[in-house]
């Protein structure tokens, strides 16, 4: 006898990137709403569903991995797997005993609905589903609303790449860029609001060819222009965007909104022009310097990140020293250090002058030093200096501390009630520690 939806138990795995987060959160809020409860620690899901990623090597590997342990962990469980790797290379996970459902990312939209009648009706259902992603020109909106625990959810606004770096599997795994409709962009971060929600990280695989699909075509600024103009939530945060797609449009607009986080994350990948060409990047290291120089003139106390992949063949020792050296001198504030990883289907997998591994593990060591500098130098501009803070709603575990994250990308740690989480308050920032947590002091004692 099938058992209640209340009592029915779902566990969703995530690998990869933020927009990969984005999806499992809305498929983890249609379970919820459908009366399902997400299984916690210890205890066996009848659903589970493992989001896959492929963007190196390793990560393929450790789809496998999760695949076996969800196999173990929840025995009689149905198992549907999705995500790029699902897409990419679906029969090596045909090789795995105990999946019941490959479904590639055309019909991953699907998936909610489909796994409540998997369960409940016994519904069946093709145990591989692998269109031709290259095919598909249709947005496809995974339904409920994309917001799980976080505070900052995110909002998937875009799909699927046009760069075709010769590094990167993406575009073959997510296909061409396909964007949401303006009208459901804002319906959607109207919803988010509606539900309690602050603050929403836009985000997308290639967020800079937002609308390009559209026809007439449409750009990322007139969205962003009629977000502002609406003021349809308190904060909006933008996700990571391509240097020649970061607009001086998009920086005035950041500059003079109340609403967008002033906060920039750019991709550089190298700060070397010949190894940017050999990854096919459009742009130059003097490109790279004057726009985060320009940002930095308008507005000093705005965060701005950077990618690097260490170690992609032909990088020498005088490449590699170009990359640090640019970030050095530039007024970056973090850095995310990715080592290369050789994947086959891509260009770079065959390259000569493939960097040894034990020299890219020092360099990967170096650069992510090199960060922690620039974060840290960021921080300390900041002390004794006034900051508003979203308040998340989780508590730090090991203080008891409330933290939260400023607009410019400053997480921040400090004593407080219970009912600031999920408000916007003022800190004063206080000290700023090795590890770089913020301690700062809230200077207000009640509910904004």
């Amino acid at each position: 006898m099938l058992r209640e939806a209340m009592q029915y138990k779902f566990s969703i795995i995530t690998l990869g990137c933020k927009v990969n987060q984005c999806e499992s959160e809305s498929m983890g809020r249609y379970l919820k709403d459908a009366g399902w409860k997400p299984a916690q620690d210890g205890e066996q899901a009848d659903l589970c569903i493992l989001n896959t990623c492929t963007v190196t090597h390793r990560a393929s590997m450790q789809s496998r991995q999760a695949a076996r342990q969800a196999i173990r962990a929840n025995p009689g469980a149905k198992l549907i797997v999705t995500g790029c790797y699902a897409q990419t290379e679906p029969q090596e996970l045909q090789k795995i005993k105990g999946i019941d459902h490959i479904i590639g990312h055309s019909s991953k939209h699907q998936i909610p609905g489909l796994a409540v009648s998997l369960i409940k009706d016994k519904a069946d259902f093709p145990y591989l589903v692998n269109e031709k992603i290259k095919d598909e020109k249709q947005f496809r909106q995974i339904p409920g609303l994309s917001a799980g625990t976080r505070t900052r959810p995110f909002l998937k606004i875009q799909d699927g790449c046009n760069a075709f770096c010769t590094y990167c599997i993406v575009p073959y795994a997510r296909g061409r860029s396909r964007s949401m409709p303006a009208d459901d962009v804002l319906n959607n971060i109207k919803l988010l609001k509606e539900s309690g929600y602050r603050e929403t990280v836009l985000s997308g695989i290639h967020l800079g060819c937002y609308g390009q699909d559209f026809s007439p075509a449409a750009d990322l600024c007139s969205l962003l222009k009629e977000i502002d103009n609406q003021n349809l939530i308190d904060r909006v945060r933008i996700s990571s965007i391509e240097p020649h797609e970061l607009t001086d449009d998009i920086i005035r607009l950041v500059s003079d909104s109340s609403c967008f986080c002033r906060h920039f994350h750019i991709p550089l990948q190298s700060g070397d022009d010949n190894i940017l060409k050999r990854m096919h990047r459009p742009y130059s290291r003097e490109y790279f310097k004057n726009l985060v120089l320009k940002i930095h003139d308008l507005m000093p106390d705005a965060a701005i990140g950077a990618d690097t992949l260490i170690g992609f063949p032909g990088e020498t020792d005088q490449a590699f020293e170009n990359t640090c050296n640019l970030i050095k001198d530039l007024p970056i504030s973090y850095v995310h250090v990715f080592p290369f990883s050789p994947r086959k289907g891509t260009p770079a997998y065959s390259f000569p002058d493939q960097v040894k591994t034990e020299i890219v593990k020092q360099r990967t060591r170096k650069i992510r030093e090199l960060g922690k500098k620039k974060k840290k130098d960021f921080y300390e501009k900041f002390i004794n200096k006034t900051v508003d803070i979203l308040v998340e709603t989780r508590q730090d575990k090991e203080t008891g501390l409330l933290k939260g994250v400023s607009s410019n990308y400053l997480t921040v740690s400090f004593k407080g009630s219970e009912d600031l989480k999920n408000t916007i308050v003022p800190v004063r920032i206080d000290k700023v520690k090795d590890k770089f947590p913020v301690h700062g002091t809230c200077l207000i004692k009640e509910k904004s």
